[in-house]
């Protein structure tokens, strides 16, 4: 497969159509090689427009997935992540989305949980020789404090519930973007520091698969 002809498939077909202008963004996701970062029998739908699984059901937690590159990209170019800027990349499974970024932040803390994924985060990153990403394990749903504060907060995935624990590492004027609510309900939010308060509103409407920890609790029903 050519894969270089794919990428540039991609680019056109998905993420320019879509709104995304960035030039920067346009150029980082023209150089990543997506297909480094799914599993090799998925190589061939690295660049489809899907949310490729990484990971296998590990119950109870979820199978571990890349975003569409369109919503990743969406995100990304409302994030408008300055050169020089801090951002922590929630759920970064095996390290795509932390390329991306790479390309255009200061410094990149790829947070994931899942051990497996960890050691290919920091593989993929490594050969791609991107020493402004540093690959750390822990609860997504805790954020990476000893890094805070950050300019943009990235989740890779969806969520139910209010971040706090990663809204509260925003500097001040800092960014969080992700998707909020289950399909076909959700929506990419963007919320920004305020002080000591938190403004949100909704972006564009997507879908995303749930990202441990970030599922809502079961509703009490008498």
């Amino acid at each position: 497969m050519d894969f270089a002809a794919a990428r540039r498939m991609m680019v056109d077909g998905q993420v320019r159509t879509s709104d995304v202008n960035d030039p920067r963004i346009i150029a980082a996701m023209l150089e990543v090689p997506r297909e480094r970062f799914v599993p090799q029998p998925k190589a061939a739908l690295a660049y489809a427009d899907l949310d490729i699984p990484v990971s296998e059901p590990k119950p109870p937690a979820f199978p571990r997935h890349l975003l569409k590159p369109v919503v990743l990209a969406k995100l990304v170019q409302a994030a408008d992540i300055g050169e020089g800027q801090r951002v922590l990349d929630v759920g970064c499974a095996s390290g795509y989305s932390s390329a991306v970024i790479a390309r255009l932040a200061g410094t990149v803390i790829a947070l994931e949980g899942d051990r497996e994924l960890v050691q290919a985060a920091a593989e993929n990153l490594k050969a791609l020789e991107l020493p402004n990403v540093t690959v750390v394990s822990g609860p997504l749903v805790a954020g990476w404090p000893a890094a805070a504060p950050y300019d943009v907060v990235l989740l890779n995935g969806a969520t139910e519930i209010a971040p706090k624990a990663l809204l509260a590492q925003l500097k001040p004027g800092g960014r969080l973007l992700g998707i909020f609510g289950r399909s076909p309900g959700g929506k990419a939010m963007f919320y920004r520091a305020i002080g000591a308060e938190v403004s949100g509103r909704p972006i564009f409407d997507a879908t995303a698969p749930l990202l441990p920890g970030f599922v809502a609790p079961p509703e009490f029903v008498f």
